[in-house]
């Protein structure tokens, strides 16, 4: 358990100070020391590096907090609707673009709670094979029927849809009173992106609504941060639900649902997440706004665009050079997420401690977030480390990789000078 929940002593930057810890019982229980130890952080969601302090941000949320304290102590409907809450709402709609959006507190709550509201009983909900624990957990709990499709794979989600078409509800053999195909943008555990162009096809087909999960692609991906919409070339107006977290890109907390004026009016008037939990902090409602006028280029600066180009320039880099190293890394270019196959479950806590041991901070995933055989490490990478960072942690990845063994693939280098040598043989 040394591998997981370690304590940070500051903001989620390039760098963090990792607070290091100590067990007289072989790891059964752990101590807090108060020593902290400075590493590069390749694990936080800090995509665009608006998680630290930043000189557009930081003043206007300071100022927020002055203004409108930590909390509004009160949910929207009652006394926690501030002028905030509505401007981000309206910023949040034109920057997605759709025609209006809804915020909650947690990222979490936006996809468990908002499915349930948009269909029930009677309804039919064909979900990817890969989603989000939030979005299976709001599936189930919406009383709908639940079919998966093959992960990415529109033509396996055509014949579900047929077949379930074709056959209706359970027992009645009914219609269905309404379908819902549920994706993500970038998939959290394998860093893939959706396959939307081809799903988004099929749905228009066969008359169902579309819900699309942006919470990793959001202000990620797309030339001007406006996630896989933008990348793959998906008007927006054909997407029904677009649904997206604060967490990532923007460095806050909270989510988003974005969608027509009617589908928002009855979330507004039906969700008990909007009726009765506490509405956004004002200074984290303030950070987004901050943040996303930034990516807009509204505060006067390129800084955004600069973010934008940093960020798929590191990522691209990144995962080319693990890939050239021998690593098995999943995912597609442009995406921030990285998965490092480790497989063996005893490699979890290798890389992880050996990682820690040279100053470079990983998430490692392990079951149940995976298959008990498909543990990874997930490396997360931001637009606010530099060259010299990135090479840093590749050095260390691979250092450690070599020493417990997870070059599944010969070294690219090796590669070329074999052929070198078999052409100077003939």
């Amino acid at each position: 358990q040394d591998c997981f929940g370690r304590p940070i002593a500051s903001a989620p930057d390039a760098w963090f100070d990792v607070v290091e810890r100590h067990s007289n019982d072989g790891n059964k229980t752990l101590q807090r020391t108060t020593k902290t130890s400075k590493c590069l952080n390749l694990g936080s969601y800090n995509y665009l590096g608006f998680a630290a302090a930043d000189e557009y941000c930081t003043p206007r949320v300071i100022e927020s907090l002055k203004k409108y304290s930590a909390s509004t102590c009160s949910a929207r409907v009652d006394g926690g609707n501030t002028k905030l809450h509505t401007e981000l709402e309206e910023l949040v709609a034109r920057f997605v673009g759709k025609p209006a959006a809804i915020l909650f507190g947690m990222g979490y709550v936006t996809n468990s709670a908002i499915i349930p509201i948009l269909i029930g009983k009677g309804g039919l909900i064909v979900s990817d094979s890969l989603n989000h624990i939030s979005i299976v957990n709001g599936a189930r709990g919406s009383g709908a029927t639940v079919r998966v499709f093959q992960h990415n794979n529109p033509a396996h989600l055509e014949d579900v849809l047929r077949e379930q078409i074709a056959g209706g509800q359970p027992r009645t053999h009914r219609p269905w009173k309404k379908i819902i195909v549920i994706v993500e943008g970038i998939y959290s555990m394998e860093g893939e992106l959706c396959n939307l162009p081809e799903i988004m096809a099929v749905c228009k087909k066969y008359k169902a609504y579309t819900y699309l999960d942006e919470a990793h692609s959001i202000g990620a991906v797309g030339k001007t941060g406006r996630g896989v919409c933008e990348l793959l070339g998906v008007d927006p107006a054909d997407v029904d639900i677009m649904m997206g977290t604060f967490t990532k890109s923007f460095g806050s907390c909270g989510g988003y649902i974005a969608a027509s004026k009617e589908i928002i009016h009855h979330l507004k008037h039906a969700c008990p997440a909007h009726i009765y939990a506490t509405s956004m902090s004002p200074p984290a409602v303030q950070q987004v706004i901050s943040a996303i006028k930034v990516v807009l280029g509204e505060d006067g600066s390129n800084r955004g665009a600069k973010k934008l180009a940093q960020i798929r320039e590191n990522s691209n880099f990144f995962r080319s050079e693990l890939q050239k190293m021998g690593f098995e890394v999943l995912g597609d270019n442009d995406s921030p997420v990285m998965p490092i196959m480790l497989y063996n479950p005893a490699k979890i806590p290798a890389f992880s401690r050996e990682c820690l041991r040279q100053n470079v901070a990983v998430v490692t995933v392990a079951f149940p977030a995976t298959p008990l055989l498909l543990a990874r490490a997930r490396i997360c990478i931001s637009a606010s480390q530099s060259r010299e960072d990135l090479i840093k942690g590749l050095e260390v990845i691979s250092k450690v990789g070599d020493l417990i063994g997870i070059k599944y693939f010969p070294v690219e280098q090796e590669k070329v000078a074999s052929v070198d040598k078999l052409k100077k043989l003939e």
